[in-house]
């Protein structure tokens, strides 16, 4: 069973970044104080650092948010790009995974949506100054324009190979069923009106054959009479099965032009590429498909940027900083719903007993203790690049802290879900010692084998060390110093957020502890709605306690709870719409399903 959400296979590659980029969030910070202290002018905002509305005496630079000329233009492009990335996208990812034959129509909604939006851009692009140059939305936006044309291409060449494909086993099908006919002497229950009229074998006049015709039965007609019933059951349900197909598209007439287009398709397309270019394209298109919502992000964030102005110059590495760290923090929170909703069940990803069909041998937080490894070992030589050159600063010792913190809590996270290690720890039980190999089951035949079989705990992962990675850096981040009150509160905020997603992580493990899991479904527990919705807000709060928002912030008169609550409100919505992506999902899957069994 294929359960990973278009969104979510790319998930947990995404857990791979979430702890190898939080921990340098605030590198930046710490070299710049001295900076935003001495008054210098932030660009994004346009005023002072220091300054408050009250005293801020600097013109506001140019924006698109602030430029009143052709306003409607770039609201209806956001407007449109958001229905197409947030809201179409998301139910074509899901019927592409369940591979079902709504997605060639799933697809090109959201092809001429995005177009539309596409062409907006230029027109308010046309009409208007280049108010944030060399802006890496624009390119960001025509490269995933591109891709979006790839992929509508690789959906039509995939539903044409399918439609290519059922139309061959059709062609097959009909041969067979009149050979078998003939087999069993049936050319009379061929030509039975009951049984698809219009059909006879090639030995049949078609004179003088009636269904009473005494002269065509004999005596062997009744030795047969029982291969004509169970064939007679066979070809009604072929021949009924065809009438059901051809009275829905008699019925679906307004389609004919599209089915007409895609039998075009079918019968040229698949003609010109071989096999193996096939393949190739498939994974390609694989590929798209479970990268593509993180593509949309990246646009849509970099879109906001854009509109608002903010983090040009040297304050572009803060920003990236934060979004990027919030980013991979909403991602996780993403993937982290997912998996209570029953996404990677097929590999015990779901809080539930891995199928003995399954090949998959690592577990979710191997991966995330790995990545916690890889990036405390890359980024350690890493966070002196943004001085490099200037004295080390208690600030960067915090940072380098940070990341052997890292290194060790990684590694103690993989040695725990090893079953090597496991085994090895086991051995210093006696008896497990005596004649056992290593990679063994802890049972020898001998009285009180039960007693010697692996706990029920061992059935799921309950590896405490990457929830306590988060809650560390969660103390750490909300603790940091800050050049504003603003600024402190809403690092407490998302620092906060952090704690309770790893609290909520701890009651999982300690239900599961408890009482662990005995089915292959999933068993949903309440607790980590609880550690998703953390996550994925505090992740967004965490891109919003950038300077450049902050300040900009400041000058309009907003407090830290005005992105604490406009972040709740868009989380619970977006929480119910991924939820609803997944029974949508689901839902396609059980269709196709039941298709293919008819």
């Amino acid at each position: 069973m294929r359960t990973c959400p278009e969104f979510t296979k790319a998930a947990p590659a995404l857990l791979v970044l979430l702890f190898a980029l939080t921990a340098s969030a605030h590198e930046d910070e710490s070299h710049m104080a001295a900076d935003m202290d001495m008054g210098m002018t932030t660009a994004g905002a346009g005023v002072p650092s220091s300054a408050t509305p009250s005293n801020a005496t600097l013109a506001v630079p140019p924006s698109y948010f602030r430029h009143q000329e052709y306003s409607h233009l770039i609201l209806a492009h956001i407007a449109l790009m958001t229905i197409a990335w947030v809201f179409v996208l998301p139910i074509a990812v899901m019927l592409s995974i369940s591979r079902s034959r709504l997605n060639l129509l799933a697809q090109s909604g959201f092809f001429i949506i995005n177009l539309g939006g596409v062409i907006l851009a230029m027109l308010y692009n046309s009409r208007t100054p280049d108010l944030y140059p060399h802006n890496a939305h624009h390119t960001i936006g025509w490269l995933l324009t591109w891709v979006t044309v790839a992929q509508i291409c690789l959906a039509l060449i995939t539903a044409s190979g399918r439609l290519r494909g059922a139309r061959r086993s059709s062609e097959e099908h009909l041969p067979f069923m009149q050979t078998l006919q003939q087999s069993v002497g049936g050319y009379q229950w061929a030509n039975n009106a009951e049984n698809g009229p219009g059909y006879r074998f090639s030995d049949d006049s078609g004179h003088g054959t009636e269904q009473d015709d005494e002269s065509l039965r004999g005596s062997s007609s009744s030795s047969l009479e029982d291969d004509r019933d169970v064939m007679s059951g066979i070809n009604r349900k072929y021949y009924e099965g065809e009438a059901d197909e051809l009275a829905l598209s008699s019925k679906k007439s307004r389609y004919a032009l599209v089915k007409r287009l895609r039998s075009v398709l079918s019968g040229k397309v698949p003609l010109y590429i071989s096999s193996r270019v096939t393949g190739l394209l498939r994974i390609i298109e694989a590929i798209i498909t479970r990268t593509i919502l993180i593509q949309g992000f990246v646009a849509i964030t970099t879109g906001a940027v854009t509109y608002a102005g903010i983090f040009r110059g040297r304050d572009v590495f803060s920003g990236l900083a934060h979004f990027i760290k919030g980013g991979v923090f909403f991602w996780y929170g993403i993937f982290t719903l997912g998996r209570w909703a029953g996404s990677f069940a097929d590999r015990g990803w779901a809080w539930n007993i891995k199928p003995g069909t399954s090949r998959s041998t690592i577990s979710a937080e191997f991966v995330e203790s790995f990545l916690i490894f890889f990036y405390g070992s890359t980024n350690i030589f890493l966070e002196h690049l943004n001085a490099w050159g200037e004295a080390w600063s208690a600030q960067d010792m915090e940072h380098i802290s940070i990341t052997i913190m890292f290194i060790g809590g990684g590694l103690c996270g993989m040695l725990i879900e090893s079953a090597g290690i496991r085994n090895l720890l086991n051995i210093n039980t006696p008896k497990a010692s005596i004649n056992r190999p290593i990679d063994s089951p802890f049972t020898n035949g001998e009285d009180e084998e039960s007693s010697w079989q692996p706990p029920k705990s061992y059935r799921i992962s309950m590896n405490p060390i990457p929830g306590l990675m988060v809650f560390l850096l969660g103390i750490m981040m909300s603790s940091h110093h800050q050049s504003s009150m603003v600024s402190t509160m809403i690092h407490k905020q998302w620092g906060t957020l952090l704690m309770g997603a790893s609290f909520a992580r701890g009651l999982t493990y300690i239900i599961f502890y408890l009482s662990p899991p005995t089915s292959f479904l999933p068993s949903r527990p309440p607790s980590e709605l609880i550690t998703a919705f953390c996550l994925v807000a505090g992740g967004l709060v965490f891109m919003a306690s950038s300077r450049d928002t902050v300040v900009s912030m400041e000058y309009n008169n907003l407090d830290a709870m005005f992105v604490f609550t406009v972040t709740m409100g868009l989380v619970s919505f977006l929480m119910a719409w991924v939820i609803l992506m997944v029974a949508v999902k689901g839902w396609a899957l059980q269709k196709e399903k039941r298709r293919n069994s008819l």
